[in-house]
């Protein structure tokens, strides 16, 4: 008796099995062109706004995320800044990036370092430079950036009892990490300064580490 002979199943055409192989990559879509927006050019969304009630419940839904179980509003501040942190070392590549080619250039200087941020990282922000640029005249190693109005606290309600918290330690954050991804160690704080034509004015200081402080000083000995 002859043993039984399976028959063979015919494979589906190479059509039919594409979407298979499309599904099965972790398991993510991609459009019929296969490009995604890591395929976008950097420069097509340089000129887009973001609406400001969008940013508004965003950094609302980050401050809260971060209030959770805190030990004061030191901490709060830190987690802010923590938050910023890593917005900055991405902001710094994109805004190269974004320079004209003949004159980018990695800051290497403290004084270009900083009218690069007061300039171009703070149009990028808030669509305009920030208000003073002032170096401590007690400490040559704290520079200080005044902006009358951070966009940040414009929406964030802070009750009475908190009333020392200033929500700018996320934009403090920021700034730290541009001076930390062009070789700048420093450590920055937001202050609130108010006067009476500026109640929400605020100061970040940035105080800079003694190692760069040397390099500064033997760059400006080489000149």
């Amino acid at each position: 008796m002859n043993a039984p002979q399976a028959s063979a199943v015919p494979a589906a055409p190479a059509a039919l099995q594409q979407p298979a192989q499309r599904a099965s990559v972790g398991g993510l879509r991609y459009p019929t062109n296969r490009k995604t927006i890591y395929d976008r050019n950097l420069n097509r969304s340089r000129t887009s706004e973001l609406s400001k009630a969008s940013f508004a419940y965003l950094f609302g839904e980050m401050v809260s995320y971060a209030q959770r179980r805190v030990t004061g509003i030191q901490d709060l501040e830190r987690r802010l800044n923590v938050q910023g942190h890593p917005l900055g070392l991405r902001l710094l590549d994109l805004l190269l990036y974004r320079e004209p080619t003949r004159s980018v250039q990695r800051p290497t200087r403290i004084l270009p370092l900083l009218q690069f941020i007061t300039t171009t990282l703070w149009k990028h922000l808030f669509s305009r430079s920030a208000d003073a640029l002032e170096r401590s005249k007690d400490n040559e190693d704290e520079y200080m950036i005044s902006d009358n109005d951070p966009l940040v606290n414009q929406y964030i309600s802070v009750p009475k009892e908190m009333n020392q918290l200033n929500c700018a330690a996320y934009v403090a954050g920021i700034i730290e990490g541009i001076c930390d991804g062009t070789g700048f160690a420093a450590r920055v704080t937001a202050h609130s300064v108010p006067t009476e034509l500026w109640p929400a004015k605020t100061v970040f200081l940035i105080k800079f580490e003694p190692e760069v402080m040397e390099r500064e000083a033997f760059l400006e000995k080489a000149r």
